[in-house]
This record gives C-alpha cells, sequence and structure tokens, in this order.
C-alpha cells in the first residue's frame, strides 16, 4: 500500500516543483501517493493536479482543524509557509506551529520544513530586520523541540526574484542594482523548477534532522551577463549605496528587504550565515549521490522566462 506525502503550497512554486519531481521519480512515485493542499479546491492548477493522480485536499493554514485534517494519516510532510502574503512574522510563525502539531499528532516518519536561517541571532543582532528568515527558523526550532522526526530545505534567493530586479533603462540597457560589490556571490535557486529535486533527495534520504542549503552561487556581475546571454536584452550590474538601494523600495517592505540585502554581504556573514562553509557544497552533493540535478542556470531559467512573456 502507497504512503501518503502531504504537500503544502500544492499549487505553488515550491509545493508545485515538489509534486511533479515526486511523480517523476521511479523509486519515490511507487511509494507515496500525494496529498496536494490548497486553499482552493476548484482552481485550474488544482485540478490539473488532480488529473495527475494526486489527491487534493482543502486546506486553511490560518485553521488548525484543516491543517490537522489535511496531515492525518500521512507518512511524509512538507510543510511551506508564504511570509509575503500577509507581511506577519506572527502568523507564519502560528501556521508553521500548527503544521509541526499536526505532523506530532499524526506520527508522520518524515516531516520536511521549508526553513531558514536564524539572521538575529546568527548575526548577534546586527540585522533583526529579515522576519521571513526568523519566522520560519523559529518554526524550525519548535519542530527540533518536538523531537519529531523531520529535516529542513534551505533555499537560497529565488531566480524569479533576481530576474525581476533587472529594469530597463532610458537606453534600453537592463540594470541589477544591488546594494552590494559586483563580486558578491549570491546563493539561488529556480524554487519553481528545482525545489522538488531537493525535497526528493531528502525523502530517499530519510529524516536526518539537518538543514540543506539548496541553491548554487551566482557572482552579482555573472548575473547581469547570464540575464543578457538568455534574453538578448543588454544587461548591467550596479553597485548601489544601501540608503539609494533603500529608497527605491515600498515602505511596507522596506525595511525587511534592506537587511535581506545587508545579510547577503560577505562582511556581514553572507545569506547561509552561521551554516558551514560548505553547506552549498554539501547540499548539491545530496543531489548526486541521489542522481537529481544538476540545477537550472539562471542563464537557462531567463531564457525562459523571457520566451514565456514573449507569448
Amino acid at each position: 500500500m502507497s504512503k501518503v506525502l502531504t504537500v503544502f503550497g500544492a499549487t505553488g512554486n515550491q509545493g508545485g516543483s515538489v509534486i511533479k519531481h515526486i511523480l517523476a521519480h521511479p523509486k519515490l512515485s511507487s511509494i507515496y501517493t500525494i496529498r496536494a493542499i490548497t486553499r482552493d479546491a476548484s482552481k485550474p492548477a488544482a485540478q490539473y493536479l488532480k488529473t495527475r493522480g494526486c489527491e487534493i485536499f482543502e486546506a486553511d493554514l490560518d485553521d488548525p482543524k484543516s491543517v490537522r485534517k489535511a496531515i492525518r494519516g500521512s507518512s511524509a510532510v512538507f510543510g511551506v509557509t508564504d511570509f509575503w502574503a500577509k507581511l506577519s512574522y506572527d502568523d507564519e510563525v502560528t501556521q508553521g506551529k500548527s503544521i509541526a502539531d499536526s505532523a506530532k499528532d499524526a506520527g508522520v516518519d518524515h516531516l520536511i520544513w521549508s526553513s531558514l536561517v536564524y539572521v538575529s541571532k546568527a548575526t548577534d543582532g546586527v540585522i533583526t530586520s529579515v522576519k521571513h528568515f526568523d519566522s520560519k527558523a523559529v518554526v524550525e526550532e519548535y519542530i527540533r523541540s518536538l523531537n519529531i522526526p523531520a529535516s529542513f530545505y534551505m533555499p537560497g534567493m529565488f531566480l524569479s526574484s533576481l530576474y525581476s530586479m533587472f529594469r530597463p533603462g532610458p537606453d534600453g540597457v537592463y540594470a541589477l542594482n544591488l546594494p552590494f560589490p559586483t563580486t558578491t556571490k549570491i546563493p539561488t535557486i529556480a524554487s519553481d523548477v528545482d525545489s522538488g529535486a531537493f525535497i526528493a533527495a531528502m525523502l530517499l534520504e530519510g529524516p536526518t534532522g539537518e538543514r540543506v542549503a539548496a541553491s548554487t552561487e551566482l557572482e552579482f556581475a555573472e548575473a547581469a551577463k547570464q540575464y543578457e546571454a538568455g534574453t538578448g536584452r543588454k544587461a548591467v550590474a550596479n553597485e548601489l549605496s544601501a540608503e539609494l538601494f533603500a529608497s527605491y523600495l515600498p515602505e511596507s517592505v522596506r525595511e525587511e528587504l534592506s537587511g535581506n540585502m545587508k545579510l547577503i554581504r560577505p562582511d556581514v556573514g553572507g545569506y547561509y550565515v552561521g551554516e558551514p562553509v560548505d553547506a552549498i557544497a554539501k547540499g548539491n552533493q545530496l543531489l548526486e549521490k541521489h542522481g537529481l540535478g544538476p540545477l537550472i542556470s539562471f542563464e537557462q531559467y531567463a531564457k525562459n522566462t523571457a520566451a514565456k512573456e514573449a507569448q
């Protein structure tokens, strides 16, 4: 009898990628049936998953009872929350703890939590504004306190976000303007494409209790070169002052994203501050161990995205 893998955010980037990879993997697709969690089972994306053999289950992360029902009977769970939906640290922590409590009650064999580093702690209070990192890390700590068999997925900066940062100037040149040196290396991942490769590897590996840094490093200046190669648009990389960069941000996310960019600076500690220096290499070694990967390049991602935009 197949085991149940419950995937939150099934119609989103991370959850959707998880489902694609599990369905395409000969071993994992024979082990698991997928329970796809969505707030609206009638949406086209959910109905498409149904045609792929997924069980569609409606649940609201703000409703602990529905989360408990969604996880009941599951062997494995992929848990992810969306800070940007409400811009609320407290709500994201509450939602994540609801997944954790329900996984504990259901006695799951493996909970994979989409986590991030605890920036406030790891920087000794130098950066305290990156709430969408800290909230996920607080949930991770809670999961560990419950002694649930678990692993922790740590995605880099989304290539979708990086792509959207390129803006055309009056001369038609697309500029990537960021507040750190152009030699800075940025951990990146195409969340909608490659998240599932890491989750598949983590399921094959079993609940290790470890964090998996899921990304490849891309130099800031190289990002502009790959964007240009992929899209055919002239592109440049420019270092801005932190103040000028912040002035371009919407007020509602200015402090959050300014802190996020400051975190990437190597003199502060880098995106994966507090993690071992070989964390990214080990994450990619895990993929290789299980015959997964390689990760899509930013050039190819940019090419694919530009082609979709032109349709």
